[in-house]
Formats: structure tokens, sequence, C-alpha cells
């Protein structure tokens, strides 16, 4: 069956209730978790790492006397290890700060960042951090958000269904408070160190088919999805030790920016910020697909944006593949404090 096909079924059975659709045979599933768990374990990945540093705060201090007097941007940051920076020591490596720092240059605006995003998280924890996020909307509601997850889920052998239902919950819930939102789909798991053939060729379609599945569930919320999986993995593969971190699980620093730099386009584009061509780049491969078909070829091509577009087609919902480039970030400054 098709990966199409696979996440077509699986953000199916997410929207209408339906039960655990697995990705690979159960037997598969269990051979697969069990090794990315030991390689997990032999790398140090045992929960006892210290907790990633805070980036909360505002950047762009230089752009509040600009000409506008702009109101600073808010965004925030949910999911899981991998949002919230595991595995670097400063603040300023971080992906949220990375981020926060970029969406300033380009909007040359303040903004204000705040991270909520769990080590360990898996999808079903996206309900309580979209509460965290929206806990007092008199005073803040983010104007962006971004959400990396997945990689638990698949190693914590959730069901791809309620994987997609949980994050589909949540974007509807950040959309309807007025929020963009744009997704880091799942990792490639197949790129960890410790996982070796035939059982790193597994991990990465068990990885690439909840990727594409994630991003049916995204945009038909209104969201935006940004692969990271294949981005990832083939640079981490030839570079493990730059961009791996000390723990040979989480990314280092060069790593975080490498991730950082294929989401600020679609950051800044959801806020109208880039860019935009009139008709998609056909040599750069872009153009308007049947929403599944756009979710399995950018869970094979990381960087690659998936978009809501036209309403409905003869295959249902259609998306706009895109594939943005990149831009480098410079390393992002200490945050300041967020007013009170």
């Amino acid at each position: 069956m098709s990966r199409a096909r696979v996440a077509r079924r699986i953000a199916a059975g997410a929207a209408y209730g339906g039960g655990g659709i697995g990705l690979l045979g159960a037997a598969t599933v269990g051979v697969v978790l069990a090794e990315v768990q030991l390689a997990k374990r032999s790398v140090g990945n045992s929960g006892e790492h210290p907790a990633p540093p805070r980036a909360d705060g505002r950047y762009g201090w230089g752009f509040a006397d600009g000409p506008e007097g702009a109101e600073p941007l808010r965004f925030a940051m949910l999911g899981d290890s991998t949002a919230a920076g595991q595995g670097v020591h400063r603040a300023r490596q971080t992906p949220a700060a990375l981020l926060a720092a970029g969406l300033a240059a380009v909007a040359e605006r303040p903004v204000e960042l705040r991270n909520v995003a769990l080590p360990g998280a898996q999808s079903d924890d996206l309900d309580r951090q979209v509460t965290l996020i929206l806990s007092d909307p008199s005073s803040w509601v983010p104007d962006v958000c971004v959400v990396m997850i997945g990689a638990n889920d698949v190693t914590h052998r959730m069901p791809a269904t309620r994987s997609v239902r949980h994050l589909a919950a949540a974007v509807r819930r950040l959309r309807t408070a007025g929020a963009e939102v744009v997704v880091g789909t799942c990792p490639d798991l197949g790129t960890v160190e410790n996982v070796y053939q035939p059982l790193r060729w597994m991990a990465r379609r068990v990885s690439r088919q909840l990727a594409a599945a994630q991003t049916i569930g995204v945009v038909e919320q209104g969201g935006r999805t940004v692969s990271l999986g294949d981005l990832l993995g083939p640079e981490f593969l030839a570079n493990p030790r730059e961009l791996f971190g000390p723990d040979n699980y989480h990314p280092s620093a060069e790593g975080y920016a490498t991730a950082a730099m294929a989401v600020l386009p679609t950051l800044c584009a959801a806020l109208g910020l880039w860019p935009e061509e009139e008709r998609p780049d056909v040599s750069r491969r872009e153009g308007f697909l049947p929403v599944a078909r756009a979710a399995a070829q950018a869970a094979s091509e990381g960087g690659t944006e998936v978009a809501a577009a036209m309403p409905t087609g003869p295959r249902g919902p259609w998306a706009l593949l895109k594939r943005r480039r990149r831009r480098r970030i410079h390393h992002a400054p200490d945050p300041s404090p967020l007013p009170q």
C-alpha cells in the first residue's frame, strides 16, 4: 500500500474515531521499537539529562524603537524534547530562540517567546500545553505557534490514529484562538546511530508514515507543516559528530540550527512576512496536489512545506507543496525577560 494511502487511512481514522491502524505489522513494530529503546539507553537517553535551557523572553529589542513602534509578535513553541532544545547548554542555541530571533529579523519587530514544550512528551500532552498557552486569553494569545512532536509517539507505540487525533485537536484549538500554526513533523528515527539495518529502514518507514499522516491532519485544520525527517536524516548520517549532541540522540546546536533554517521560511510565510510567488515554481517541483499525495512527498523530502490550497477536488482536499529556499539564521542573542 502506498504511503499516501496509508496516511489517508490513518488521518481518516483519527478524524472519525477509528481504531489503531498500524504502520507496520505488530511484531515488526515491536522489534523496531525495542531496538530504538535500546539505542536510546545505550547513548544515555534514560531521562537523566539536565533540563533544557529556558529561552522564554523577548527577542529583537532593537526593533522596539522602530519608525512604526510595532507591537511585539507573540510566538509560542510546543512539543517534545526537540522543541524544548534538549541537548544544548545555552538558551540561544535552542530552536525556539533561533526561530524567535530569525522572525524578529524578518519582521523587524520584537518577538515574545513562550516555550511550553516538555522533554519526553507525546502528542497526548499537547492538550495540556495548549491550555498553558491559552490560559489567559485576555493578556496573551500567540500570533503564531510552532509544534514539534512525534518521535515519542513512535517509540512508545502510540497508535498512529490517536497520535494524529491529538495533534489535529491541538491545531484546531490554536487556530480557533486566532494563532497561525506550523508543525515540524515526526523526525526520522532511522538516523539514530545505534539502530542498524534492517531495523534502520523500518524505523525510517514508520517515522515517515506518521509524518505524512500528521501533515494531513494539520492541513485539514488550517495549519502548515514542514518535513524535518529527511532533511536531517542524510546530514545526521553523514556528520553525526557535528549534528548530534553529546548524548548522540538529540541534535547538537548545529543540528537545531539546520532544523530552524527549514522552519523559518514557513513560519514567516504563515504571518505574511515571506515573499509569496503567484504560481508554484515548477522547476523546484512545487505544485497543487491532493493532500495525501502532497503529504507523502513531503515526508520523503525534508524542508518541504505543505499548506491548504483548494477546498476540495476530485480526490478530496488539495494542498500546495512548497520547497522554500532556506535562510541562514545567525546566532540568537540571549533573551530579555518578558514584561510582567
